[in-house]
């Protein structure tokens, strides 16, 4: 299974970006999807879930009105909508498959991730 994120980049508070992952290897339509994000010197932490269908979906406070996480089946792709942007947001974000058709926020869940991709939120 390979998971490739793009989108990433240098943005300043306020803007939007609109990360996606192209999924490649399985059946896509099969998991539940996710995206985690780090800091360097920091643990990775959950950011959005969507499962399988895309009919349920989690998120991180942090994120909560800001983010939107979809799917698209028949592209074997998932995406995240950034929306007012903050500096706390910078981070290298992932993308994630899970081992499940339902989604979760536990990291243990996902089996498979993507290579990153640095979002640089500046004030």
């Amino acid at each position: 299974v390979q998971l490739q994120a793009s989108g990433g980049g240098l943005v300043q508070a306020g803007d939007s970006l609109r990360l996606s992952c192209a999924a490649s290897g399985r059946t896509f339509s099969n998991y539940a999807m996710a995206w985690f994000r780090q800091v360097p010197g920091k643990e990775r932490e959950f950011v959005a879930a969507i499962n399988w269908s895309g009919s349920v979906t989690y998120y991180a406070d942090s994120v909560k009105d800001r983010f939107t996480i979809s799917r698209d089946n028949a592209k074997k792709t998932v995406y995240l909508q950034m929306n007012s942007l903050k500096p706390e947001d910078t981070a290298v974000y992932y993308c994630a498959s899970s081992r499940f058709e339902q989604a979760t926020r536990n990291t243990y869940q996902y089996n498979y991730w993507g290579q990153g991709t640095l979002v640089t939120v500046s004030s």
